[in-house]
């Protein structure tokens, strides 16, 4: 047959196979001597085919397979009486359909006995049974056990539900689902499972609550179990102190909002949210508003709070220092560090960097095969995962990208790449030329070691499982000489960075209940190597002492002295062996009784959080609550409703996060990954949104990774810094690093502001 050459993929016949199937691809479209449309293909099996193109082909026949069940299980389903029961010699069904059954015996309405053969009228008293192979010995406990309970003995109903019945109830609930509108990521609710299970224990004929009863009683009821829990933190916060965080931040319309939550070590309880739009602008009217919260809480219980660092909730915190002695107020470590990553990933050979790893990234994530390809590997972890912001969310990716450095290498050198039409796409010459180029993995890894100690800091304040204020000073002062090392101290080349540390820790950050803070935790104090003798540090202490005291200031300073020295209580060698592994609070607890006045003072401060962002935004109940076009009843129930939400949601969000496993595409965190995943140009020819998501679905295609990664200081590669970036200091600036071989010079004492002139505050 004659061929022309074209591909007859947009010219096939318009048949649902013929615009889908990739086989139409391979196939060449002709005419005939008579004028008739032709297709040449070739017949025979191609022993060269490229492991692209056999991905595609397999993925296709399994699709194929996929559909036709659906149809036989769709067809099924539409029987009126549903699927039989029984099954006898020459039905058509999975032969796994009742491998849950152990031996039963089926009787009919009448009390008539089916016998194996099948033959009707039979009403002898022979039972069917079907005995499971290799059938495991029984616990005669488990037969009293409740329904619910793992392990117990289970109903006959439960027993005899094929795969077609466990796939109706998957449908049904995938429907309420769908058409609700409710986001898929609600089935990580730790409520999911027991929902159902409360209902399955009561058994057939339970109706659900009706609109009114989730509105009105059961919201109420919700709210009555909530206040006892909070009730039970409340009794904690005149021992430990507590926290008030004020969540600042902007919705979808731009209205200025903040959460109000406490903090104490129980847990974090949230009290409300607050249209703060007028008064944001005002700092005595928002003073006023934390005023109200504070009255709340307790004065003698608010310990420290924590908003958000913009020039009015300074001025804000002013006056509530000027107001309450005993309160200290700080900005929200989390955002300040952010803010310094955000600040370093702006720098023009970092945001080059960034482009560049991104741009892998997004090849790999936009073509299915290459992501199977690197699944196989061994040991393999997805490259993008999200981090607490945005900015932490860059990083943790070069990171990443510069781990997997030997797998995107043997992709691009493999033998199934290289024979691909993969490897003759335009855009893979940059890809390839990026992954081999060594300067490019060299600068990843000087990146990675630069902010290193601030991503460890950020993952402590930024986690409110454990306080964090015992560590803010530390981790700052280890960033600091952690940056120098990372450049043998060429004053030059580190100069950039701390600079940008020095000025948010100056006009922002530094507050004397940080450096209170780490005198006063053991794991600093009695580190003699490393701990920052300054005067500056034990001048907060005292600070603290003056405004805190509850009891002689006199007896205070000799109780910090036997601290100090590590005389009496402190003196144990346990109490040394586990400074720096147990939490600073918990320790004083324990080795802290010759000191008991001391001990309190510690305990309250080390107690402590440092960020203020405590609960999660579901942004459509915000904007619900804040709309004024509402009566009053109903607003108040928006807030009941909030604040049942967020509560629940405290009290078990060490729960969550054991769940948080993450897919990249994940639509819910699109919006921190988009810049490592979502191309902006067109669509690679190859990629098939469907074969993406049945790949990604697949039982142990996904390896998850819950995205703490703490492997960032065992990196040991060598680093060459001279061909890092491009610093832009001048020859004379340069010249100043032989004045010196440790890059001291006059200005090193400008290095000292990490302690220099701390506020009161």
């Amino acid at each position: 047959m004659d061929s022309s050459g074209q591909n007859s993929t947009s010219n096939s016949t318009p048949s649902t196979r013929g615009k889908t199937d990739p086989a139409w691809e391979h196939v060449t479209e002709g005419r005939a001597h008579d004028g008739k449309k032709t297709f040449t293909c070739e017949v025979g099996p191609c022993k060269k085919v490229p492991a692209d193109v056999r991905f595609r082909m397999e993925e296709c026949l399994k699709s194929i397979r996929e559909n036709k069940r659906q149809s036989k299980e769709t067809y099924e389903q539409s029987i009126p009486y549903g699927p039989g029961i029984f099954q006898f010699e020459g039905d058509i069904g999975d032969d796994d359909d009742d491998d849950e059954v152990e031996e039963i015996i089926f009787q009919n309405d009448r009390g008539i006995s089916i016998n194996e053969g099948g033959a009707s009228g039979n009403k002898s008293k022979a039972a069917m049974t079907q005995k499971r192979k290799g059938k495991a010995p029984t616990n005669i406990g488990h037969y009293f056990a409740t329904r619910t309970t793992v392990g117990s003995q289970p109903t006959i109903k439960s027993v005899l539900a094929g795969k077609q019945a466990v796939h109706k109830a998957h449908m049904i609930a995938a429907k309420f689902f769908y058409d609700a509108c409710i986001p898929l990521n609600a089935v990580n609710s730790v409520y999911f499972q027991p929902m159902f299970d409360a209902a399955i224990a009561i058994g057939a004929g339970y109706k659900v609550p009706t609109y009114h009863q989730f509105w009105v009683p059961l919201l109420q009821d919700s709210k009555k179990e909530l206040k006892l829990f909070i009730a039970t933190l409340r009794t904690t916060w005149a021992d430990t102190g507590c926290t008030i965080m004020g969540d600042g931040w902007s919705d979808r319309r731009h209205r200025t909002l903040i959460n109000f939550l406490v903090y104490c070590p129980r847990g974090i309880t949230f009290v409300k949210s607050v249209d703060a739009s007028d008064v944001v602008k005002d700092a005595q009217l928002l003073f006023k508003l934390f005023q109200e919260i504070i009255e709340w809480v307790g004065v003698s219980n608010v310990v420290h709070m924590v908003t958000d660092n913009g020039a009015n909730y300074v001025a804000a915190g002013r006056l509530i220092n000027e107001t309450y002695k005993t309160i200290n107020w700080s900005p929200c470590a989390a955002h300040c560090l952010n803010l310094i990553l955000g600040e370093i990933s702006k720098m023009t050979h970092i945001h080059d960097l960034a482009i560049r790893a991104s741009k892998v990234t997004r090849y790999v994530y936009n073509r299915p095969w290459l992501v199977a390809w690197l699944r196989k590997r061994k040991g393999w972890t997805e490259i993008v995962r999200p981090g607490a912001t945005r900015f932490a969310t860059t990083f943790i990716a070069l990171h990443s990208t510069h781990k997997h450095m030997h797998d995107l290498k043997a992709l691009v050198t493999s033998k199934e790449f290289v024979d691909s039409r993969y490897a003759k796409e335009k855009k893979s010459k940059e890809i390839i030329t990026i992954i081999l180029d060594n300067k490019f993995w060299n600068d990843c890894l000087v990146i990675v070691k630069i902010v290193e100690p601030l991503m460890r800091l950020l993952r402590i304040v930024d986690g409110d499982v454990k306080p964090s204020m015992g560590y803010v000073y530390e981790g700052i002062y280890r960033a600091r000489t952690g940056i120098k090392q990372v450049f043998s101290n060429k004053r030059r080349l580190y100069k950039p960075y701390t600079d940008i540390l020095k000025q948010r820790w100056d006009n922002q950050l530094r507050r004397n209940i940080h450096a209170a803070a780490y005198w006063l935790n053991p794991a600093f104090q009695y580190d003699q190597a490393s701990f920052c003798r300054k005067p500056e540090v034990m001048s907060s202490f005292l600070d603290l002492v003056d405004t805190k005291a509850t009891c002689s200031k006199t007896k205070l300073l000799d109780e910090s002295r036997l601290y100090r020295d590590r005389l009496e209580s402190f003196g144990r060698e346990l109490a040394l062996t586990t400074c720096k592994t147990t939490q600073p609070d918990e320790w004083w607890r324990l080795f802290g009784h010759s000191a008991p006045n001391l001990q309190k003072l510690a305990i309250r401060i080390l107690s402590q959080t440092s960020s203020s962002s405590g609960c999660e935004r579901n942004w459509n109940v915000f904007e619900r609550i804040h709309t004024k076009k509402r009566n009053r009843l109903e607003h108040q129930r928006l807030n009941d409703l909030v604040f049942v939400h967020y509560n629940l949601r405290l009290q078990n969000r060490h729960m969550y996060k054991m769940k948080n496993n993450y897919d990249p595409v994940d639509i819910e965190s699109v919006d921190k990954t988009e810049f490592w995943i979502v191309e902006e140009e067109e669509d690679p020819p190859l990629l098939d949104y469907d074969e993406l998501e049945q790949m990604l679905n697949e039982d142990g295609s996904t390896p998850q990774n819950d995205g703490n990664d703490d492997s960032i200081l065992e990196i040991g590669d060598h680093i060459d810094l001279e061909c890092f970036g491009n610093t832009n200091i001048t020859d004379e600036q340069n010249a100043q690093d032989g004045r010196d071989g440790n890059g001291n010079n006059e200005d090193e004492n400008k290095d000292d502001w990490l302690t220099r002139g701390l506020p009161r505050n």
